[in-house]
Protein backbone atom coordinates (compact mmCIF):
# COMPACT_ATOMS: atom_id res chain seq x y z
CA UNK A 1 0.00 0.00 0.00
CA UNK A 2 1.37 3.04 -0.87
CA UNK A 3 2.27 5.47 1.93
CA UNK A 4 -0.30 8.44 2.85
CA UNK A 5 2.53 11.03 2.57
CA UNK A 6 3.97 10.32 -1.06
CA UNK A 7 2.68 12.05 -4.29
CA UNK A 8 3.26 11.68 -7.69
CA UNK A 9 4.49 14.88 -9.47
CA UNK A 10 3.42 15.47 -12.95
CA UNK A 11 5.44 15.21 -15.55
CA UNK A 12 8.20 17.84 -17.52
CA UNK A 13 11.58 17.38 -18.95
CA UNK A 14 13.34 17.10 -16.06
CA UNK A 15 11.20 14.33 -14.29
CA UNK A 16 12.37 11.63 -17.08
CA UNK A 17 13.83 8.88 -15.15
CA UNK A 18 17.37 7.28 -16.74
CA UNK A 19 19.54 4.58 -15.92
CA UNK A 20 22.92 3.84 -15.58
CA UNK A 21 24.52 0.06 -15.52
CA UNK A 22 27.69 -1.00 -13.66
CA UNK A 23 30.19 -1.19 -15.57
CA UNK A 24 29.08 2.17 -17.74
CA UNK A 25 31.33 5.35 -17.87
CA UNK A 26 29.03 7.17 -16.37
CA UNK A 27 28.47 4.91 -13.01
CA UNK A 28 29.53 6.79 -9.88
CA UNK A 29 33.24 6.03 -9.34
CA UNK A 30 33.25 6.00 -5.73
CA UNK A 31 29.92 3.73 -5.50
CA UNK A 32 31.15 1.59 -7.91
CA UNK A 33 34.11 0.33 -4.92
CA UNK A 34 31.55 -0.60 -2.55
CA UNK A 35 30.23 -4.30 -1.87
CA UNK A 36 26.80 -4.59 -3.18
CA UNK A 37 27.08 -1.71 -5.55
CA UNK A 38 23.79 -1.54 -7.40
CA UNK A 39 23.72 -2.94 -10.78
CA UNK A 40 21.71 -0.19 -12.34
CA UNK A 41 20.95 2.93 -10.56
CA UNK A 42 18.41 5.40 -11.58
CA UNK A 43 18.33 9.10 -11.92
CA UNK A 44 17.09 12.38 -12.66
CA UNK A 45 18.95 15.24 -13.06
CA UNK A 46 22.55 15.73 -13.36
CA UNK A 47 24.28 12.48 -12.97
CA UNK A 48 27.71 14.44 -13.19
CA UNK A 49 27.83 16.16 -10.53
CA UNK A 50 28.82 12.75 -8.24
CA UNK A 51 32.26 13.69 -10.24
CA UNK A 52 33.07 16.53 -7.68
CA UNK A 53 33.80 16.18 -4.02
CA UNK A 54 30.96 14.83 -2.18
CA UNK A 55 30.36 14.68 1.49
CA UNK A 56 27.32 12.77 3.19
CA UNK A 57 25.40 14.61 5.88
CA UNK A 58 22.76 12.65 7.57
CA UNK A 59 20.99 12.47 10.69
CA UNK A 60 17.49 12.46 12.50
CA UNK A 61 13.93 12.93 11.11
CA UNK A 62 12.82 14.07 14.49
CA UNK A 63 15.47 16.99 14.79
CA UNK A 64 16.39 19.73 17.58
CA UNK A 65 16.74 23.24 16.48
CA UNK A 66 20.38 22.58 17.35
CA UNK A 67 20.34 19.76 14.93
CA UNK A 68 18.54 21.80 12.20
CA UNK A 69 21.01 24.55 12.49
CA UNK A 70 24.06 22.52 12.64
CA UNK A 71 23.19 20.97 9.26
CA UNK A 72 22.00 23.70 7.57
CA UNK A 73 25.17 26.10 8.61
CA UNK A 74 27.48 22.81 7.85
CA UNK A 75 25.24 22.18 3.97
CA UNK A 76 25.77 25.57 3.69
CA UNK A 77 29.78 25.88 4.49
CA UNK A 78 31.25 22.96 2.69
CA UNK A 79 28.86 24.00 -0.75
CA UNK A 80 30.19 27.34 -0.85
CA UNK A 81 33.83 25.87 -1.20
CA UNK A 82 32.50 23.52 -3.80
CA UNK A 83 31.60 20.41 -1.51
CA UNK A 84 28.29 18.26 -2.81
CA UNK A 85 26.27 17.34 -0.18
CA UNK A 86 24.59 13.79 -0.06
CA UNK A 87 21.56 13.35 1.82
CA UNK A 88 18.29 11.35 1.90
CA UNK A 89 15.57 14.15 1.73
CA UNK A 90 14.10 12.60 4.77
CA UNK A 91 12.23 15.46 7.08
CA UNK A 92 14.72 16.91 9.55
CA UNK A 93 18.65 16.55 9.36
CA UNK A 94 17.95 15.66 5.45
CA UNK A 95 15.98 18.51 4.67
CA UNK A 96 18.18 20.88 6.40
CA UNK A 97 21.36 19.63 4.77
CA UNK A 98 19.89 20.03 1.42
CA UNK A 99 18.42 23.52 1.76
CA UNK A 100 21.43 24.43 3.40
CA UNK A 101 23.16 23.56 0.37
CA UNK A 102 21.15 25.17 -2.29
CA UNK A 103 21.49 28.16 -0.15
CA UNK A 104 25.46 28.14 -1.04
CA UNK A 105 24.36 27.86 -4.56
CA UNK A 106 26.14 24.54 -4.95
CA UNK A 107 23.73 21.12 -6.18
CA UNK A 108 23.36 18.68 -4.12
CA UNK A 109 21.95 14.73 -4.23
CA UNK A 110 19.09 12.96 -2.98
CA UNK A 111 19.41 9.52 -2.09
CA UNK A 112 15.90 7.67 -2.66
CA UNK A 113 14.42 4.76 -0.84
CA UNK A 114 11.51 4.52 -4.22
CA UNK A 115 10.72 5.44 -7.35
CA UNK A 116 11.71 8.76 -8.50
CA UNK A 117 8.49 9.07 -9.58
CA UNK A 118 6.64 9.11 -6.03
CA UNK A 119 8.44 11.97 -3.95
CA UNK A 120 8.47 10.98 -0.10
CA UNK A 121 7.59 13.27 2.02
CA UNK A 122 4.81 14.67 0.07
CA UNK A 123 5.90 18.02 1.94
CA UNK A 124 9.29 17.85 0.27
CA UNK A 125 7.67 18.40 -2.88
CA UNK A 126 9.19 21.84 -3.55
CA UNK A 127 12.83 20.90 -2.25
CA UNK A 128 12.40 17.92 -4.71
CA UNK A 129 12.08 20.80 -7.59
CA UNK A 130 14.61 22.42 -6.16
CA UNK A 131 17.15 19.57 -6.33
CA UNK A 132 15.95 19.11 -9.60
CA UNK A 133 16.86 22.61 -10.52
CA UNK A 134 20.86 22.03 -10.25
CA UNK A 135 21.29 18.83 -9.00
CA UNK A 136 20.43 14.96 -8.60
CA UNK A 137 18.33 12.33 -7.81
CA UNK A 138 19.13 9.09 -7.45
CA UNK A 139 17.74 5.48 -6.59
CA UNK A 140 17.82 1.35 -7.07
CA UNK A 141 14.43 0.74 -7.76
CA UNK A 142 12.54 1.88 -10.58
CA UNK A 143 9.55 4.14 -10.56
CA UNK A 144 6.25 2.93 -9.27
CA UNK A 145 8.41 1.73 -6.33
CA UNK A 146 7.09 2.77 -3.15
CA UNK A 147 9.02 3.16 0.43
CA UNK A 148 8.91 0.74 3.20
CA UNK A 149 10.77 -0.28 5.93
CA UNK A 150 12.90 -2.15 3.76
CA UNK A 151 13.91 0.46 1.16
CA UNK A 152 15.31 3.44 3.18
CA UNK A 153 17.98 1.00 5.17
CA UNK A 154 19.19 -0.40 2.05
CA UNK A 155 18.91 2.81 0.28
CA UNK A 156 21.84 4.40 2.83
CA UNK A 157 24.78 2.34 1.59
CA UNK A 158 24.30 4.51 -1.28
CA UNK A 159 24.13 7.46 0.77
CA UNK A 160 27.64 6.53 2.04
CA UNK A 161 28.72 5.12 -1.03
CA UNK A 162 28.84 7.73 -3.07
CA UNK A 163 30.64 9.95 -0.43
CA UNK A 164 33.99 10.73 0.59
CA UNK A 165 33.24 10.51 4.40
CA UNK A 166 29.48 10.80 6.04
CA UNK A 167 29.00 13.55 8.77
CA UNK A 168 26.25 12.53 11.32
CA UNK A 169 24.29 15.66 12.50
CA UNK A 170 21.86 14.63 15.08
CA UNK A 171 21.22 10.58 15.98
CA UNK A 172 18.98 9.21 18.65
CA UNK A 173 20.30 5.92 20.10
CA UNK A 174 17.98 4.14 17.21
CA UNK A 175 18.31 6.65 14.39
CA UNK A 176 18.29 5.05 10.83
CA UNK A 177 21.65 7.61 10.27
CA UNK A 178 23.62 4.93 12.77
CA UNK A 179 22.98 2.43 9.71
CA UNK A 180 24.83 5.13 6.92
CA UNK A 181 27.56 5.36 9.22
CA UNK A 182 28.13 1.32 9.39
CA UNK A 183 27.85 1.49 5.87
CA UNK A 184 30.70 4.35 5.54
CA UNK A 185 32.73 2.54 7.95
CA UNK A 186 32.51 -1.29 6.05
CA UNK A 187 33.27 0.60 3.30
CA UNK A 188 36.42 2.17 4.40
CA UNK A 189 34.97 5.64 4.24
CA UNK A 190 35.53 8.30 7.22
CA UNK A 191 32.44 8.95 9.77
CA UNK A 192 32.58 12.38 11.51
CA UNK A 193 29.91 13.00 14.57
CA UNK A 194 29.30 16.07 15.46
CA UNK A 195 29.28 16.12 19.41
CA UNK A 196 25.95 16.77 21.37
CA UNK A 197 24.58 17.76 24.81
CA UNK A 198 24.73 14.28 27.35
CA UNK A 199 21.95 15.05 28.11
CA UNK A 200 19.72 15.14 25.47
CA UNK A 201 18.74 11.70 24.15
CA UNK A 202 18.47 13.45 20.70
CA UNK A 203 22.42 13.57 20.74
CA UNK A 204 22.97 9.99 22.27
CA UNK A 205 23.70 8.19 18.72
CA UNK A 206 26.38 10.60 17.63
CA UNK A 207 28.40 11.08 21.28
CA UNK A 208 27.90 6.99 20.64
CA UNK A 209 29.56 6.82 17.47
CA UNK A 210 32.74 9.29 18.56
CA UNK A 211 33.13 6.74 21.92
CA UNK A 212 33.20 4.32 18.90
CA UNK A 213 36.03 5.80 16.79
CA UNK A 214 33.93 8.37 14.64
CA UNK A 215 35.79 11.81 14.31
CA UNK A 216 34.01 14.23 16.34
CA UNK A 217 33.59 17.35 14.21
CA UNK A 218 35.08 19.84 16.74
CA UNK A 219 34.91 22.69 13.88
CA UNK A 220 33.62 23.66 10.92
CA UNK A 221 36.49 23.06 8.39
CA UNK A 222 37.75 19.73 10.02
CA UNK A 223 36.41 17.28 7.35
CA UNK A 224 37.65 20.07 4.52
CA UNK A 225 40.90 20.30 5.83
CA UNK A 226 41.19 16.37 6.25
CA UNK A 227 40.37 16.00 2.75
CA UNK A 228 42.90 19.10 1.37
CA UNK A 229 39.76 21.10 0.59
CA UNK A 230 40.72 24.58 1.12
CA UNK A 231 38.62 27.63 1.79
CA UNK A 232 38.63 30.02 -0.92
CA UNK A 233 38.47 33.98 -0.20
CA UNK A 234 36.71 36.74 -2.54
CA UNK A 235 39.11 38.60 -3.89
CA UNK A 236 36.78 41.80 -2.90
CA UNK A 237 37.41 40.73 0.65
CA UNK A 238 41.20 41.18 0.20
CA UNK A 239 40.51 44.77 -0.94
CA UNK A 240 41.30 47.33 0.61
CA UNK A 241 43.85 44.81 3.29
CA UNK A 242 47.07 45.79 5.04
CA UNK A 243 50.19 44.12 3.48
CA UNK A 244 50.41 42.30 6.51
CA UNK A 245 46.49 41.18 6.84
CA UNK A 246 46.90 39.90 3.52
CA UNK A 247 49.51 37.55 4.90
CA UNK A 248 47.40 36.31 7.50
CA UNK A 249 44.26 35.98 5.38
CA UNK A 250 46.70 33.98 2.48
CA UNK A 251 48.20 31.65 5.16
CA UNK A 252 44.96 30.67 6.70
CA UNK A 253 43.44 30.44 2.77
CA UNK A 254 46.21 27.83 2.18
CA UNK A 255 46.12 25.63 5.58
CA UNK A 256 42.48 26.27 7.01
CA UNK A 257 41.94 26.80 10.63
CA UNK A 258 45.16 28.39 12.19
CA UNK A 259 46.42 29.28 15.92
CA UNK A 260 48.15 32.53 16.33
CA UNK A 261 50.98 31.06 17.26
CA UNK A 262 50.11 28.59 13.76
CA UNK A 263 50.20 32.01 11.83
CA UNK A 264 52.96 33.73 13.60
CA UNK A 265 55.18 30.99 12.66
CA UNK A 266 54.20 30.54 8.93
CA UNK A 267 54.84 33.95 7.88
CA UNK A 268 57.27 35.09 10.91
CA UNK A 269 55.43 37.66 12.25
CA UNK A 270 55.43 38.46 16.31
CA UNK A 271 52.43 36.77 18.01
CA UNK A 272 51.72 39.92 19.45
CA UNK A 273 50.97 41.71 15.80
CA UNK A 274 49.68 38.99 14.74
CA UNK A 275 46.70 38.92 17.37
CA UNK A 276 46.40 42.32 17.05
CA UNK A 277 46.21 41.97 13.23
CA UNK A 278 43.07 39.15 14.01
CA UNK A 279 41.42 41.26 15.82
CA UNK A 280 40.95 43.82 13.12
CA UNK A 281 39.95 41.14 10.67
CA UNK A 282 37.71 40.11 12.94
CA UNK A 283 35.74 43.41 13.15
CA UNK A 284 36.10 43.79 9.65
CA UNK A 285 34.11 39.84 9.14
CA UNK A 286 37.18 38.29 7.39
CA UNK A 287 38.23 35.63 10.07
CA UNK A 288 36.19 34.40 13.23
CA UNK A 289 37.97 32.77 15.78
CA UNK A 290 36.84 29.64 17.63
CA UNK A 291 38.07 28.11 20.05
CA UNK A 292 41.78 29.39 19.55
CA UNK A 293 41.26 28.21 15.91
CA UNK A 294 41.38 31.16 13.59
CA UNK A 295 39.23 30.57 10.85
CA UNK A 296 37.90 32.56 7.03
CA UNK A 297 34.46 33.95 8.47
Amino acid sequence: MEPKDSVQPGSSARETTRLVKKGDPEYPVLLAHITGAPKILYYRGDLSVLNGRTIALVGARKATDYGRWAATTLARHYGEQGVIIVSGMAEGIDTCAHMGALESGAPTVAVMGCGLDICYPSRNERLRGRILDTGLLLSEYPDGTHPDRYTFPARNRIISGVSLATVVVEAGLKSGSLITADFAVSQGREVYAVPGNINRAASIGCNKLIQDGARPLAFLDDVLTDFGIHRTMDTRAMEGLGADEKLICEAIQRHGELSVNDVSRLITMPVSKVTGLVTVLEMKGILCNYSGKIMLS
